[in-house]
């Protein structure tokens, strides 16, 4: 980028919003602290999340002080980082800092420091990786034929499965939804021609189709599925088609957290009255907590907020003209988004739990500043794009 296009502006809409977000979430936390089990209830969560905040909003600047371009330069390196963070968990290396929690062994433990979950990071790696390949590919092909846009499909597909296979061995079925939620939207933007996409589409669905033929013709695959890696996800399906069957296991967390969010009603039972206990109240769950608490009303000014949020970010990609700063915008709000509406969607039954946090608000350091990482990128797009549509000349 030539530096003398550089135009330099603080979005603070973005910033207020961000603002916002983290009243809410450390509030939350506040309130949830008499609720939360004895074992972690003298862990004052809201204290840590204060501090995550606030090195989210240093990493922030520190994604802002490189043209967002260099990202490009350094994308193939900040993906083979990710890869082989990922890598290492799988292959329990090293074992003495590999941490499964949860049925899932998806951290490191860092003496000194506390637990850091590679697979967060990666989301925004996968990202700069992803956008960086798309604009290379049409930079190289000015006039693209139907071959080049299988060949862009195939690198695609080629650089996200890596990731996705990683994250579902260890397994982490949530976080590998979200690297896919990541690759479609990139795909759908592409430029990739649609009879293409409704090609792949189909066969997603025939396969999808015969794999389902298959378990109801030879239910042993199920039973060994339930002795495998993945029974802990099979419970969670399980528990999420009939909860009231599996009431004093798997399908407890789902009853309590809808009793929850019903009892909360329009307006709440106001600060702190928490009744209704849910486990991962403070990470997972934290959206009955606002529900029970503040209501109908409470839960949709959380909703609004993430709409304005997401409202925003669609906005600076569509604005932004280059084609690179404009996949950092849309994988972005791609990724925001897709978390949002599952972990809402699994506290009221609409989908399966997954385990993902509901963004900038449950308590966590590295999806915290993952988040804030790709807000960073965002915000590096808005501050030093090269043209902007409401743009009157090019400086």
């Amino acid at each position: 980028m030539n530096n003398n296009q550089n135009r330099y502006y603080a979005d603070y809409f973005l910033i207020v919003i961000l603002v916002f977000l983290a009243v809410i979430s450390i509030f939350t936390l506040y309130t949830i602290q008499p609720a939360l089990p004895p074992d972690i209830s003298n862990t004052k969560f809201y204290v840590r999340q204060a501090l995550w905040f606030i090195i989210g909003g240093v990493f922030i600047g520190m994604m802002m002080i490189l043209d967002y371009d260099w990202y490009r330069k350094l994308s193939w390196y900040l993906y083979g980082i990710g890869v082989l963070l990922l890598l290492g968990l799988a292959l329990n290396i090293p074992a003495s800092l590999v941490l499964t929690l949860n049925h899932s062994t998806s951290w490191y433990s860092i003496p000194h420091v506390g637990t850091i979950q590679p697979g967060e990071f990666m989301k925004v790696f996968l990202i700069i990786t992803l956008g960086h390949v798309i604009t290379s590919h049409h930079e190289k092909r000015k006039t693209p034929q139907v071959r080049d846009d299988l060949w862009l499909l195939i690198k695609i597909l080629i650089i996200a499965l890596p990731p996705v296979g990683l994250v579902v061995i260890q397994p982490d079925l949530g976080t590998a939804l979200v690297y896919l939620s990541i690759t479609a939207v990139l795909i759908l933007i592409s430029g990739i021609r649609w009879r293409i996409l409704f090609a792949v589409a189909g066969i997603i669905l025939v396969v999808t189709g015969a794999a389902l033929g298959l378990f109801y013709l030879f239910p042993g695959i199920i039973k060994q599925l339930e002795d495998s890696i993945f029974s802990h996800a099979l419970e969670r399906f399980y528990g999420w088609l009939a909860p009231e069957q599996h009431a004093d296991s798997y399908g407890m967390q789902l009853i309590q957290a809808m009793l929850s969010i019903g009892s909360g009603q329009l307006f709440g039972k106001g600060m702190m009255n928490l009744e209704v206990y849910i486990p991962e109240r403070h990470t997972d769950m934290i959206f009955t907590a606002i529900a029970e608490q503040f209501g109908f009303i409470g839960g949709s000014v959380v909703v609004m907020v993430f709409f304005l949020l997401i409202y925003r970010i669609i906005h600076i990609s569509l604005a932004c003209k280059d084609p690179f700063g404009s996949y950092l915008g849309a994988g972005t709000a791609g990724m925001i988004t897709y978390q949002i509406v599952q972990n809402i969607g699994m506290s009221i039954q609409l989908l399966p739990i997954t385990g993902l946090p509901l963004p900038f608000i449950s308590y966590g350091g590295s999806s915290l500043i993952a988040y804030f990482m790709a807000m960073g990128l965002v915000m590096n797009v808005r501050s030093r794009h090269k043209v902007f549509m409401f743009d009157t000349k090019n400086e």
